[in-house]
Protein backbone atom coordinates (compact mmCIF):
# COMPACT_ATOMS: atom_id res chain seq x y z
CA UNK A 1 0.00 0.00 0.00
CA UNK A 2 1.10 3.54 -0.85
CA UNK A 3 1.45 6.02 1.26
CA UNK A 4 0.03 9.52 -0.14
CA UNK A 5 -0.25 12.06 1.86
CA UNK A 6 -3.00 14.45 0.72
CA UNK A 7 -2.27 18.03 0.55
CA UNK A 8 -6.50 18.50 0.89
CA UNK A 9 -6.97 15.86 2.81
CA UNK A 10 -10.94 17.75 3.60
CA UNK A 11 -11.53 17.71 0.38
CA UNK A 12 -14.02 15.68 -1.54
CA UNK A 13 -16.04 15.22 -4.61
CA UNK A 14 -17.68 18.58 -4.63
CA UNK A 15 -21.30 19.78 -4.22
CA UNK A 16 -22.19 20.66 -7.27
CA UNK A 17 -20.90 17.54 -9.40
CA UNK A 18 -22.99 16.18 -6.62
CA UNK A 19 -25.67 17.44 -6.94
CA UNK A 20 -25.52 17.48 -10.79
CA UNK A 21 -24.92 13.22 -10.46
CA UNK A 22 -28.39 12.76 -8.33
CA UNK A 23 -30.41 15.09 -10.59
CA UNK A 24 -29.66 12.48 -13.27
CA UNK A 25 -29.99 9.60 -11.23
CA UNK A 26 -33.59 10.93 -10.16
CA UNK A 27 -34.27 12.67 -14.01
CA UNK A 28 -34.97 16.80 -11.99
CA UNK A 29 -34.68 19.19 -13.39
CA UNK A 30 -30.92 21.06 -13.25
CA UNK A 31 -30.96 24.14 -11.64
CA UNK A 32 -27.78 23.16 -9.53
CA UNK A 33 -24.70 24.29 -11.25
CA UNK A 34 -24.46 27.67 -12.88
CA UNK A 35 -24.65 26.30 -16.57
CA UNK A 36 -27.36 27.53 -19.53
CA UNK A 37 -29.52 24.73 -20.93
CA UNK A 38 -29.93 26.62 -24.59
CA UNK A 39 -27.39 27.05 -26.95
CA UNK A 40 -24.76 29.67 -27.64
CA UNK A 41 -25.60 32.07 -31.30
CA UNK A 42 -25.14 30.06 -33.82
CA UNK A 43 -23.14 33.33 -35.84
CA UNK A 44 -20.17 32.28 -32.68
CA UNK A 45 -19.99 28.49 -33.26
CA UNK A 46 -20.06 29.55 -37.11
CA UNK A 47 -16.57 31.84 -36.65
CA UNK A 48 -15.10 28.72 -34.19
CA UNK A 49 -15.64 26.56 -37.36
CA UNK A 50 -14.26 29.07 -39.86
CA UNK A 51 -11.22 30.01 -37.21
CA UNK A 52 -10.75 25.91 -37.44
CA UNK A 53 -10.61 26.16 -41.76
CA UNK A 54 -8.79 28.60 -41.32
CA UNK A 55 -5.70 27.33 -39.66
CA UNK A 56 -5.88 28.18 -35.82
CA UNK A 57 -5.13 24.81 -34.44
CA UNK A 58 -2.14 25.22 -33.18
CA UNK A 59 -0.45 27.20 -30.05
CA UNK A 60 -2.23 30.19 -29.39
CA UNK A 61 0.71 32.74 -28.07
CA UNK A 62 1.24 32.15 -24.34
CA UNK A 63 -0.40 35.21 -23.16
CA UNK A 64 -3.47 34.56 -25.79
CA UNK A 65 -4.49 35.34 -29.47
CA UNK A 66 -3.16 39.05 -30.11
CA UNK A 67 -6.73 39.99 -31.90
CA UNK A 68 -8.39 38.79 -29.01
CA UNK A 69 -6.20 40.64 -26.15
CA UNK A 70 -6.99 44.02 -28.43
CA UNK A 71 -10.47 43.31 -28.18
CA UNK A 72 -10.55 43.05 -24.34
CA UNK A 73 -8.73 45.85 -24.20
CA UNK A 74 -11.14 47.92 -26.56
CA UNK A 75 -14.41 46.29 -24.61
CA UNK A 76 -12.71 47.59 -21.15
CA UNK A 77 -12.09 51.12 -22.56
CA UNK A 78 -15.83 51.51 -23.88
CA UNK A 79 -17.41 49.95 -20.77
CA UNK A 80 -15.03 51.56 -17.80
CA UNK A 81 -13.07 54.00 -19.42
CA UNK A 82 -9.86 52.47 -18.46
CA UNK A 83 -7.38 51.48 -20.86
CA UNK A 84 -5.63 48.23 -20.06
CA UNK A 85 -1.92 47.25 -22.41
CA UNK A 86 -2.94 43.92 -24.53
CA UNK A 87 0.53 43.29 -24.73
CA UNK A 88 1.82 43.83 -21.15
CA UNK A 89 -1.60 43.49 -18.37
CA UNK A 90 -4.61 40.95 -20.26
CA UNK A 91 -3.86 37.20 -20.16
CA UNK A 92 -6.07 34.98 -21.93
CA UNK A 93 -7.03 31.91 -19.57
CA UNK A 94 -8.42 28.49 -19.20
CA UNK A 95 -11.63 29.47 -17.97
CA UNK A 96 -12.05 31.90 -14.95
CA UNK A 97 -11.00 29.27 -12.47
CA UNK A 98 -7.84 28.53 -13.85
CA UNK A 99 -7.02 32.82 -13.98
CA UNK A 100 -7.86 32.50 -9.92
CA UNK A 101 -5.48 29.54 -9.50
CA UNK A 102 -2.68 30.80 -11.48
CA UNK A 103 -2.92 34.80 -9.54
CA UNK A 104 -3.16 32.51 -6.13
CA UNK A 105 -0.29 30.65 -7.35
CA UNK A 106 1.50 33.91 -8.45
CA UNK A 107 1.60 35.40 -5.29
CA UNK A 108 0.93 33.39 -1.96
CA UNK A 109 3.28 31.91 -0.06
CA UNK A 110 3.07 29.58 2.46
CA UNK A 111 2.10 31.18 5.70
CA UNK A 112 0.71 34.03 3.79
CA UNK A 113 -3.23 34.94 4.93
CA UNK A 114 -5.85 35.26 2.31
CA UNK A 115 -9.50 37.10 3.55
CA UNK A 116 -12.23 35.53 1.93
CA UNK A 117 -16.47 36.44 2.13
CA UNK A 118 -18.29 33.56 2.35
CA UNK A 119 -20.65 32.00 1.59
CA UNK A 120 -17.58 32.00 -1.15
CA UNK A 121 -17.26 30.08 -4.50
CA UNK A 122 -15.39 26.91 -3.79
CA UNK A 123 -12.07 26.98 -5.33
CA UNK A 124 -11.22 29.94 -2.91
CA UNK A 125 -10.38 28.15 0.14
CA UNK A 126 -8.74 25.21 -1.14
CA UNK A 127 -6.23 27.17 -3.45
CA UNK A 128 -5.14 28.79 -1.19
CA UNK A 129 -4.81 26.02 1.35
CA UNK A 130 -3.08 23.94 -1.36
CA UNK A 131 -0.49 27.12 -1.55
CA UNK A 132 0.24 26.74 2.17
CA UNK A 133 -1.54 30.03 2.79
CA UNK A 134 -4.04 30.60 5.63
CA UNK A 135 -7.65 31.03 4.89
CA UNK A 136 -8.98 34.59 6.89
CA UNK A 137 -12.86 34.29 6.52
CA UNK A 138 -15.63 37.14 6.63
CA UNK A 139 -18.99 35.60 7.02
CA UNK A 140 -21.49 36.89 4.96
CA UNK A 141 -25.05 36.45 6.58
CA UNK A 142 -29.13 36.78 4.54
CA UNK A 143 -30.65 38.00 3.68
CA UNK A 144 -28.57 41.08 2.54
CA UNK A 145 -25.15 39.27 2.35
CA UNK A 146 -23.47 43.09 3.65
CA UNK A 147 -20.04 43.39 4.95
CA UNK A 148 -18.85 45.44 7.37
CA UNK A 149 -15.49 47.12 6.15
CA UNK A 150 -15.08 47.94 10.28
CA UNK A 151 -14.98 43.74 11.12
CA UNK A 152 -12.95 42.93 8.20
CA UNK A 153 -10.24 45.55 9.43
CA UNK A 154 -9.87 42.90 12.92
CA UNK A 155 -8.75 40.49 10.45
CA UNK A 156 -5.62 42.20 9.11
CA UNK A 157 -2.09 40.96 10.06
CA UNK A 158 1.12 41.53 9.36
CA UNK A 159 1.01 37.93 7.48
CA UNK A 160 -2.50 39.41 5.16
CA UNK A 161 -1.38 39.38 1.60
CA UNK A 162 -4.57 39.77 -0.29
CA UNK A 163 -7.99 40.16 -0.53
CA UNK A 164 -10.52 38.20 -2.44
CA UNK A 165 -13.67 40.14 -3.61
CA UNK A 166 -16.52 38.53 -5.98
CA UNK A 167 -18.99 41.13 -6.91
CA UNK A 168 -21.69 40.18 -8.32
CA UNK A 169 -21.89 37.49 -5.92
CA UNK A 170 -21.70 33.50 -6.42
CA UNK A 171 -23.85 32.39 -4.64
CA UNK A 172 -25.88 35.20 -3.41
CA UNK A 173 -26.43 37.56 -6.51
CA UNK A 174 -25.42 40.55 -4.24
CA UNK A 175 -22.76 43.67 -5.38
CA UNK A 176 -20.70 45.93 -3.85
CA UNK A 177 -21.39 49.40 -3.79
CA UNK A 178 -19.28 52.57 -4.46
CA UNK A 179 -19.00 53.08 -0.62
CA UNK A 180 -18.19 49.38 -0.06
CA UNK A 181 -14.93 49.83 -2.94
CA UNK A 182 -14.51 53.53 -0.85
CA UNK A 183 -14.27 51.75 2.65
CA UNK A 184 -11.96 48.83 0.79
CA UNK A 185 -9.36 52.06 -0.08
CA UNK A 186 -9.31 53.42 3.71
CA UNK A 187 -8.63 49.96 4.86
CA UNK A 188 -5.73 49.05 2.29
CA UNK A 189 -3.97 52.56 1.67
CA UNK A 190 -1.05 52.24 3.28
CA UNK A 191 -0.47 48.34 2.79
CA UNK A 192 1.17 45.84 0.65
CA UNK A 193 -1.97 43.88 0.40
CA UNK A 194 -3.21 42.91 -3.24
CA UNK A 195 -6.61 42.25 -4.25
CA UNK A 196 -7.95 39.54 -6.25
CA UNK A 197 -11.27 40.54 -8.06
CA UNK A 198 -13.27 37.85 -9.13
CA UNK A 199 -15.89 39.58 -12.04
CA UNK A 200 -16.74 36.90 -13.96
CA UNK A 201 -20.65 38.48 -13.56
CA UNK A 202 -19.82 41.41 -14.69
CA UNK A 203 -22.28 42.18 -17.08
CA UNK A 204 -25.12 40.44 -14.81
CA UNK A 205 -25.74 43.39 -13.16
CA UNK A 206 -29.79 44.22 -12.50
CA UNK A 207 -32.47 47.25 -12.32
CA UNK A 208 -30.33 49.91 -13.81
CA UNK A 209 -27.65 49.27 -10.83
CA UNK A 210 -23.56 49.94 -12.31
CA UNK A 211 -21.03 47.08 -11.57
CA UNK A 212 -18.45 48.59 -9.00
CA UNK A 213 -15.51 47.24 -10.65
CA UNK A 214 -12.02 47.68 -8.81
CA UNK A 215 -11.25 49.06 -12.01
CA UNK A 216 -12.72 51.82 -11.11
CA UNK A 217 -10.84 52.66 -8.67
CA UNK A 218 -6.69 53.98 -9.37
CA UNK A 219 -5.88 52.90 -6.02
CA UNK A 220 -7.60 49.40 -6.50
CA UNK A 221 -7.01 49.06 -10.01
CA UNK A 222 -3.08 49.44 -9.34
CA UNK A 223 -2.97 46.19 -6.90
CA UNK A 224 -5.43 44.20 -8.21
CA UNK A 225 -5.93 41.03 -10.33
CA UNK A 226 -9.12 40.99 -12.16
CA UNK A 227 -10.52 37.81 -13.31
CA UNK A 228 -13.83 37.50 -16.41
CA UNK A 229 -14.95 34.48 -17.81
CA UNK A 230 -16.29 34.44 -21.85
CA UNK A 231 -18.39 31.25 -20.58
CA UNK A 232 -20.81 33.58 -18.90
CA UNK A 233 -20.30 36.19 -21.16
CA UNK A 234 -20.94 34.15 -23.93
CA UNK A 235 -23.21 31.15 -22.67
CA UNK A 236 -20.64 28.97 -23.86
CA UNK A 237 -19.31 27.78 -20.16
CA UNK A 238 -18.08 24.66 -21.31
CA UNK A 239 -15.28 26.34 -23.63
CA UNK A 240 -13.97 27.27 -20.44
CA UNK A 241 -12.22 30.92 -21.18
CA UNK A 242 -11.60 34.11 -19.66
CA UNK A 243 -9.04 36.45 -18.70
CA UNK A 244 -7.12 38.39 -16.09
CA UNK A 245 -6.51 42.17 -16.64
CA UNK A 246 -3.81 43.16 -14.24
CA UNK A 247 -0.90 45.93 -14.06
CA UNK A 248 2.28 44.78 -15.86
CA UNK A 249 4.01 44.11 -12.64
CA UNK A 250 1.59 41.45 -11.72
CA UNK A 251 0.91 40.67 -14.65
CA UNK A 252 4.70 39.50 -15.26
CA UNK A 253 4.21 36.87 -12.16
CA UNK A 254 0.47 35.56 -13.36
CA UNK A 255 2.27 34.63 -16.51
CA UNK A 256 5.26 32.84 -15.12
CA UNK A 257 2.87 30.45 -13.18
CA UNK A 258 0.30 30.65 -16.65
CA UNK A 259 3.24 29.44 -18.79
CA UNK A 260 3.72 26.22 -17.03
CA UNK A 261 0.17 25.44 -15.51
CA UNK A 262 -1.68 26.26 -18.77
CA UNK A 263 1.00 27.82 -21.44
CA UNK A 264 -1.72 28.42 -24.04
CA UNK A 265 -6.12 27.96 -24.19
CA UNK A 266 -7.93 26.90 -27.15
CA UNK A 267 -7.05 28.41 -30.44
CA UNK A 268 -9.49 28.83 -32.68
CA UNK A 269 -12.11 29.58 -29.90
CA UNK A 270 -10.06 32.48 -29.10
CA UNK A 271 -10.41 33.80 -32.95
CA UNK A 272 -13.56 33.16 -33.13
CA UNK A 273 -14.55 35.01 -30.06
CA UNK A 274 -11.87 38.21 -31.16
CA UNK A 275 -14.19 38.23 -34.27
CA UNK A 276 -17.59 37.75 -32.44
CA UNK A 277 -16.74 40.76 -29.95
CA UNK A 278 -16.04 42.86 -32.82
CA UNK A 279 -19.76 43.91 -32.61
CA UNK A 280 -20.43 45.13 -29.05
CA UNK A 281 -24.16 44.25 -29.66
CA UNK A 282 -22.93 40.59 -29.01
CA UNK A 283 -21.98 41.56 -25.20
CA UNK A 284 -24.44 45.03 -24.24
CA UNK A 285 -27.93 44.13 -23.42
CA UNK A 286 -27.03 40.81 -21.80
CA UNK A 287 -27.68 42.51 -18.37
CA UNK A 288 -31.55 43.01 -19.64
CA UNK A 289 -31.60 38.88 -21.06
CA UNK A 290 -30.85 38.05 -18.05
CA UNK A 291 -32.97 40.52 -15.85
CA UNK A 292 -36.09 39.32 -17.78
CA UNK A 293 -34.97 35.68 -16.96
CA UNK A 294 -35.15 36.70 -12.95
CA UNK A 295 -37.91 38.55 -12.33
CA UNK A 296 -39.71 35.55 -14.60
CA UNK A 297 -38.22 33.30 -12.09
CA UNK A 298 -39.07 35.05 -8.69
CA UNK A 299 -42.62 35.76 -10.59
CA UNK A 300 -43.08 31.49 -10.73
CA UNK A 301 -41.66 31.29 -7.39
CA UNK A 302 -43.90 34.13 -6.10
CA UNK A 303 -46.70 31.27 -5.31
CA UNK A 304 -44.26 28.84 -3.65
CA UNK A 305 -43.62 28.70 0.35
CA UNK A 306 -40.29 29.62 -1.05
CA UNK A 307 -38.76 32.54 0.86
CA UNK A 308 -37.36 35.24 -2.30
CA UNK A 309 -33.81 36.94 -1.21
CA UNK A 310 -32.48 39.86 -3.10
CA UNK A 311 -31.16 38.99 -6.50
CA UNK A 312 -29.02 42.46 -7.76
CA UNK A 313 -26.71 40.25 -10.03
CA UNK A 314 -25.49 36.97 -11.35
CA UNK A 315 -27.68 34.09 -12.63
CA UNK A 316 -28.39 32.62 -9.05
CA UNK A 317 -31.41 33.46 -7.23
CA UNK A 318 -31.09 32.37 -3.54
CA UNK A 319 -34.63 31.26 -1.67
CA UNK A 320 -34.90 30.62 2.22
CA UNK A 321 -36.99 27.45 3.52
CA UNK A 322 -37.44 28.49 7.00
CA UNK A 323 -40.83 28.24 6.92
CA UNK A 324 -41.01 25.00 5.53
CA UNK A 325 -38.51 22.92 7.37
CA UNK A 326 -36.08 22.64 9.88
CA UNK A 327 -33.73 20.03 7.89
CA UNK A 328 -30.33 21.08 7.05
CA UNK A 329 -29.64 22.47 3.82
CA UNK A 330 -28.21 19.34 2.22
CA UNK A 331 -30.78 17.26 3.31
CA UNK A 332 -33.43 19.87 2.01
CA UNK A 333 -31.68 19.70 -1.44
CA UNK A 334 -31.64 16.17 -1.58
CA UNK A 335 -35.09 15.97 -0.44
CA UNK A 336 -36.18 18.16 -3.40
CA UNK A 337 -34.49 16.03 -6.06
CA UNK A 338 -35.80 12.66 -5.14
CA UNK A 339 -39.39 13.85 -4.09
CA UNK A 340 -40.06 17.07 -6.43
CA UNK A 341 -37.51 16.67 -9.51
CA UNK A 342 -35.65 19.28 -8.81
CA UNK A 343 -31.87 20.16 -7.94
CA UNK A 344 -30.98 23.15 -6.25
CA UNK A 345 -27.52 23.61 -4.32
CA UNK A 346 -27.24 24.21 -0.16
CA UNK A 347 -25.42 27.54 0.38
CA UNK A 348 -23.78 25.73 3.36
CA UNK A 349 -21.68 24.24 0.91
CA UNK A 350 -20.18 27.68 0.07
CA UNK A 351 -19.13 27.73 3.79
CA UNK A 352 -16.21 26.34 5.17
CA UNK A 353 -17.80 25.78 8.71
CA UNK A 354 -20.96 24.51 6.82
CA UNK A 355 -23.13 27.64 8.19
CA UNK A 356 -26.65 26.62 7.47
CA UNK A 357 -28.93 29.71 7.16
CA UNK A 358 -31.85 26.76 5.66
CA UNK A 359 -30.99 29.37 2.30
CA UNK A 360 -30.88 27.18 -1.52
CA UNK A 361 -29.87 28.33 -4.63
CA UNK A 362 -31.09 28.28 -7.85
CA UNK A 363 -29.75 29.24 -11.26
CA UNK A 364 -31.77 30.83 -13.45
CA UNK A 365 -30.01 30.93 -16.73
CA UNK A 366 -32.44 28.37 -18.20
CA UNK A 367 -34.76 28.60 -20.96
CA UNK A 368 -38.62 29.42 -19.58
CA UNK A 369 -39.68 26.33 -20.13
CA UNK A 370 -37.18 24.84 -17.83
CA UNK A 371 -37.85 27.61 -15.28
CA UNK A 372 -41.53 27.31 -15.05
CA UNK A 373 -41.82 23.20 -15.38
CA UNK A 374 -39.28 23.79 -11.94
CA UNK A 375 -41.19 26.44 -10.72
CA UNK A 376 -44.96 24.09 -10.91
CA UNK A 377 -42.85 20.83 -8.98
CA UNK A 378 -41.75 23.68 -6.20
CA UNK A 379 -45.19 25.10 -6.04
CA UNK A 380 -45.99 21.39 -4.21
CA UNK A 381 -43.09 21.99 -1.55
Amino acid sequence: MLNIQSKLPGVSTTIFSVMSKLAAEHNAINLSQGFPDYTCDPVLTDLVNKAMKDGFNQYAPMPGNNLLKETIAEKVETLYNIKYNPDTEITVTAGGTQAIFTALAAIINPGDEVIIFEPAYDSYAPTIKLLGGLVKTYELAPPHYTIDWEMVKKLFTSSTRMIILNSPHNPTGSILSTDDMKSLIKLINGTDILILSDEVYEHLIYDGQKHQSVMLFPELRERSFVIASFGKLLHATGWKLGYCLAPEMLTKEFRKVHQFNVFSVNSPMQQAIANYLQVPKHYLGIDKFFQEKRDYFRKLLGSSRLQLLPCNGSYFQCVSYNNISDEKDVDFSIRLIKEFGVATIPVSAFYQKSTDHKIIRFCFAKENATLASAAEKLKNV
